[in-house]
């Protein structure tokens, strides 16, 4: 083959990368459309008068997600701990991973439907949504960067400069700028079209098998006290029985320094459970089974135990062997594909 056909088919190949990269780029833009409350959840907790979503804030939020330079070595980004196949947890690993290879003390809670939570983190401490990245971007365990200095690097690439420029119409990095901005990434990060939700909404062709309703009455029975609907969490902070780590990681007693808060941590939700494991605040239980064993007969008599563990004559919550079979047939419904497979959610 001569030199001038070579030369045809490298600038055709070219060519059809260029229209692939075009598509990608008009099928991205054709799919935001904003911040919208599914018909099946409640109002809202986040003010977003204070932070209205638009299409470059969003942009601007999702590059800075999944950017580097927000750690001291430009090696973590959020979606290092945060990936979307895991339902944005850090699949796999009992407690995140951070830089130079550091272990937290905590497993990485997923990043979705945070527009309905007034505290953040397992062990609390941080009440507004757009202050919460400052505690990743600067733990030792996590990123290990100063904020000041993630503006800098930021403010000498034209990339960023263009992205705050068409969010906020000012080149100018500020903390604020850069906090909004990754809220209104977390903001869009809803997951809310499980077999469940589907259920809920009425659609059309889509209902519980046997199993699966059963497993719902139970669900409701003995779990939804905590575990709320349809969010599946009443964002409350509790001590589920769960003996203490050698770390002795104290939960939510270790920003407010109450006594009666010891060992309370913040109620998870139960959404995407197939992608999230493993368990609990510490990564303790690899699989649902140990879990349910656990709150079937190995709940701790712990001083600030949560009162709903304590009203049978045993602690916990009693499942025979075809109540927790038809449970974890129910909890399956709540596995959003979708979610993890949104395109607009997903690094550029």
């Amino acid at each position: 083959m001569g030199t001038k056909h070579w030369i045809i088919m490298i600038a055709c190949c070219l060519f059809i990368i260029a229209c692939k990269k075009s598509a990608d780029l008009i099928e991205d833009t054709t799919l935001f459309g904003g911040f919208t409350k599914p018909a099946n959840f409640p109002e809202p907790s986040y003010n977003f008068a204070n932070n209205t979503i638009t299409k470059a804030g969003f942009e601007l939020g999702r590059n800075l997600f999944y950017e580097g330079r927000l750690s001291r070595n430009n090696t973590i980004s959020c979606g290092s701990c945060h990936m979307q196949s895991a339902a944005f947890t850090q699949h796999g690993h009992d407690v995140s991973h951070g830089i130079d290879d550091r272990l937290g003390v905590r497993n990485s809670p997923p990043i979705m439907n945070l527009a309905w939570n007034k505290a953040f983190m397992w062990g609390g401490g941080v009440y507004d949504l757009d202050l919460q990245p400052i505690v990743p971007i600067t733990a030792h365990e996590e990123m290990d960067e100063q904020i000041d200095r993630v503006m800098d690097k930021l403010s000498q690439l034209p990339k960023y400069q263009q992205l705050f420029k068409a969010a906020y119409g000012s080149a100018e990095i500020t903390t604020a700028k850069l906090m909004k901005a990754l809220s209104q990434f977390m903001l869009m990060c809803i997951s809310s079209d499980s077999k469940y939700d589907q259920v809920m909404r009425k659609e059309q062709h889509v209902a519980f098998s046997e199993l699966e309703q059963e497993g719902l009455l139970f669900f409701r029975e003995k779990c939804a006290a905590c575990h709320t609907e349809p969010l599946f969490t009443d964002g409350k902070f509790r001590n589920s029985g769960l003996l203490p780590s050698e770390i002795d990681d104290q939960g939510l007693y270790e920003s407010t320094l109450n006594v009666t808060d010891r060992y309370k941590f913040k109620v998870p939700s139960l959404r995407n459970l197939r992608y999230t494991a493993p368990y609990m605040h510490d990564g303790r239980f690899l699989t649902l089974d140990v879990v349910l064993a656990h709150y079937d007969h190995q709940v701790a008599d712990l001083p600030n135990l949560d009162p709903f563990l304590t009203q049978r004559p045993g602690l916990g919550i009693s499942l025979s062997p075809s109540e927790r079979q038809a449970l974890l047939a129910f909890l399956n419904t709540l596995n959003d594909e979708k979610f993890i497979n949104n395109p607009l959610l997903a690094e550029q």
